[in-house]
């Protein structure tokens, strides 16, 4: 499948590939494009979210077979590719099946394995129906169910105008199949593959819900930052800092 597909900056500059999470939607890295000038930077819908298609298989093999595919139809080769939570497993399986798409991976706090009762536990939640009447009613459920610590409600509310459409009974609900979601969870809950040979950045972020081990490597960077496992929201100065010195 061809991937929905958002660029930023320029378009003969070296490429930097981006993954969102489960949930999420590729123009989330619409701001961290700002700090990589003169790189061409694609954010991406995965399969079942966003604006791409949202019919199965929703498995990780059809996700690289994804990605890879949509690369090559948008003539990206070897390149840089920046990946949160499940994305950035996302880009380790990747690495691994077609090593030579990936120069270098920057691993936003990646879910690289979660428990298998957290995952059932978050499949239980994707089951039910996520509703709302309003933006702000939507913003104001995620700052106070605890994923956030110092996001600014100003980048809630953009995340509401890019990820959420009004249905038939007026309300509203983010564009996201949730079966592609409960497969993204069975899927992390496997053993954690190991980290890739290339040079790696894993940002982790220190008050995540996700333990987070990378075992030491020459190849490997890791950078803590203070909030939580949405280190582009809580913590994005230094989560930009690190990832354009880490591409620069």
């Amino acid at each position: 499948m061809r991937l929905a597909a958002y660029e930023w900056g320029d378009p003969a500059g070296e490429p930097v590939v981006c993954l969102h999470g489960v949930t999420g939607h590729g123009r989330r890295y619409e701001a961290l494009a700002e700090r990589l000038p003169g790189r061409r930077v694609v954010g991406l819908d995965l399969r079942g979210h966003g604006h791409s298609g949202w019919e199965p298989p929703w498995g990780v093999v059809r996700h690289v077979a994804d990605l890879e595919e949509t690369a090559a139809v948008l003539g990206i080769g070897r390149a840089d590719w920046i990946g949160h939570s499940f994305g950035g497993l996302l880009i380790v399986e990747l690495a691994h099946l077609r090593p030579g798409l990936v120069a270098r991976a920057a691993l936003l706090d990646p879910a690289l394995h979660v428990d298998p009762a957290v995952s059932a536990g978050r499949v239980e939640g994707a089951r039910q129906d996520v509703s709302f009447a309003s933006h702000a009613e939507a913003v104001d459920a995620r700052l106070s169910d605890g994923s956030v610590y110092t996001t600014p409600r100003a980048v809630l509310e953009r995340e509401m105008e890019l990820n959420l459409e009004r249905a038939d009974d007026g309300r509203y609900r983010f564009r996201y199949s949730p079966g592609a979601v409960i497969v993204a969870w069975s899927e992390m809950a496997r053993p954690a593959p190991p980290v890739p040979d290339c040079p790696t950045l894993v940002v982790v972020g220190a008050r995540s819900w996700l333990p987070i081990e990378v075992e030491p490597a020459p190849n490997v960077e890791t950078v803590t930052v203070p909030g939580g496992h949405s280190v582009l929201w809580d913590d994005f100065e230094e989560t930009a800092s690190a990832v354009a010195s880490f591409l620069g």
